[in-house]
């Protein structure tokens, strides 16, 4: 939806009539509704709260200062005045521009008072302290409004205006609305997806239930060059077997990076307890390898469980390796087994 952006401009009125034209002419060329005094030609108490209403309405304010400070309300204050303190006060995104050279404004159009040129001084200082530009003539005005509204609206975001017939009709609001539900309810089956397991997966063998690994090393007694080749076996569970493979799919792993890891885990399992044999006592053990067939049940199995998944990450067609990443539940079941608890 396009929207368009609503801007006070404050003001004394007669003196810079030439300049308010200018400035008007650049928000209309900007796409903006212009809203200032022209609308209230006689400023009183009474038409004060129609005036800030507007000013709450608008997104942006603008003030132009040059020779003179105004008329004054009861209290001794511009009107002018009052309404930049006033957006000041609420928030509004606020850009002050202010005559360069105030001793080259025609007599007409200054301050004769000296009460009124004091105010005037004091006015002027107080918004140089804030965000300002500065302007000689009706025709630069137009054209700094035009290059400061612009990076204004791209650094201050507003809620501006649209058309009516732009806005959503009642039946696409309610069907933004059954879909915004369809996506909460997503979300709260994909949350509970990350504690539980998919059904069916009950009468899977699982956590610590036990499973066989059946694997071959290598082995020498230092006296030559011969290496033994043996089979042989040992009883884990599947908590132990995921806890080691899961961390290397945090990402995704290869195949052959979990046939490593998963043979990196025997070594250090079985390496000590093998030594202690006394056919094996003085040998180096080397080459552990779990069974191929003993791998392909476990990669069935944590896949079963819904514990991991196919990776269908895009990858070279010259990449033919098959890969592997946890699933959420996998993750989640990770994250128990190998977080560090508190003592």
């Amino acid at each position: 939806m396009e929207k368009r952006f609503q801007v006070f401009v404050s003001s004394t009125y007669q003196d810079l009539a030439e300049e308010r034209q200018e400035v008007m002419h650049a928000l209309l060329e900007l796409d903006c509704i212009p809203s200032g005094m022209e609308l209230f030609p006689a400023a009183n108490e009474g038409q004060w709260s129609l005036i800030k209403r507007v000013i709450e309405d608008c997104d942006y304010y603008i003030l132009i200062i040059a020779g003179r400070y105004g008329s004054c309300g009861p209290d001794g204050m511009s009107y002018t005045e009052k309404e930049y303190r006033y957006a000041e006060a609420i928030g509004r995104p606020i850009i002050a521009f202010l005559h360069k050279d105030p001793g080259k404004i025609q007599a007409n159009k200054c301050e004769r008072e000296k009460e009124g040129q004091e105010k005037l001084s004091a006015f002027r200082k107080y918004v140089e302290n804030k965000v300002c530009k500065y302007w000689t003539s009706a025709t630069e005005l137009g054209s700094v409004v035009s290059r400061s509204l612009i990076q204004l609206t791209k650094t201050t975001s507003a809620v501006g205006w649209v058309r009516a017939d732009e806005l959503p009709t009642k039946e696409a609001t309610i069907e933004l609305l059954q879909l915004r539900r369809q996506v909460e309810e997503l979300n709260s089956e994909l949350a509970k997806a990350r504690m539980t397991a998919p059904k069916g997966t009950e009468d899977f063998a699982q956590g610590e239930d036990s499973f066989s690994l059946r694997y071959s090393f290598k082995g020498h007694d230092g006296k030559s060059f011969v290496f033994s080749e043996y089979e042989t076996k040992f009883q884990s569970n599947w908590n132990s077997i995921f806890a080691i493979l899961a961390p290397h799919m945090i990402n995704e792993a290869s195949e052959w990076q979990l046939k490593d890891a998963t043979n990196a885990f025997i070594e250090e399992k079985e390496s000590s307890g093998l030594k202690k044999k006394k056919e094996l006592a003085n040998s180096r053990l080397i080459d552990f390898h779990l069974n191929k067939d003993d791998f392909q049940t476990i990669k069935v199995q944590l896949r079963a469980l819904g514990l991991i998944t196919k990776s269908d990450k895009p990858r070279s067609v010259k990449d033919v390796k098959t890969y592997w990443k946890l699933t959420p539940y996998g993750d989640e079941v990770m994250t128990r087994l190998r977080a560090i608890k508190r003592a």
